[in-house]
């Protein structure tokens, strides 16, 4: 299936829960974003590629390395630079300021953006609530990047403070539980093993429902 499938049918059948199990099982023990990055909005769900943005603190308005004064770095570019299904996904400032906002969200939702994650804070955030962009983020703060952080790079190698690392077109996915991230490179398996799963899952939710005892769903099924 191609990706506007894959990641419909994500939405509808898979949770952050399973995927970590799966990945745990495959040794791929760190792929969950810090657990601040939550959704705005707790229906909120992501799923897309990962389109990767390195943000920086600076103190006011020039960047010395290369004299320029240009508020906001190269964010501008890299908003125009995205396309459908990409997930935008910022790290790298200090939580002092807001690195996501209304205007951002208008400018993705028609480029077909799949959501944003970031981990600092989001301002406007009753437009981009209204705006309906699954946004996840540290939560809501109004203070702005303009005089404290810049868009260094994007479509890099980026990563969190907790030591996950996310490549460009690595699967990013978001519930109401956190995010986590899929690497491109083995997404294929990980998410035909998460869907057994699910499946698997769903059998034993009927056993125990039949009066199976937990002991042995898992000595049957394996699964719990």
């Amino acid at each position: 299936m191609d990706d506007d499938e894959l990641f419909d049918i994500m939405k509808k059948e898979l949770y952050t829960g399973v995927l970590t199990d799966v990945m745990d099982t495959m040794d791929l023990r760190h792929q969950f974003l810090p657990a601040y990055i939550q959704p705005l909005n707790r229906d909120m769900m992501v799923a897309g590629r990962a389109f990767t943005v390195q943000e920086a603190d600076v103190t006011g308005t020039r960047i010395c390395a290369e004299n320029r004064e240009k508020p906001f770095g190269i964010m501008f570019e890299a908003l125009d630079a995205m396309k459908k299904n990409d997930v935008y996904i910022c790290t790298g400032g200090s939580p002092k300021y807001a690195c996501f906002g209304g205007l951002m969200s208008t400018r993705m939702i028609k480029l077909g953006v799949a959501g944003a994650v970031v981990s600092g804070y989001t301002r406007d955030t009753k437009e981009v609530l209204s705006l309906g962009l699954p946004t996840f983020t540290r939560g809501c703060y109004a203070q702005d990047q303009g005089m404290r952080g810049r868009v260094i790079d994007y479509n890099c190698p980026i990563e969190f403070d907790n030591g996950v690392l996310v490549n460009p077109g690595d699967i990013i996915f978001g519930d109401i539980d956190g995010v986590l991230s899929i690497p491109k490179e083995q997404e294929r398996e990980i998410i035909r093993k998460a869907f057994e799963k699910v499946y698997g899952e769903n059998e034993v939710r009927i056993a125990i429902e039949n009066g199976m005892s937990v002991v042995e769903a898992f000595d049957k099924y394996g699964i719990m």
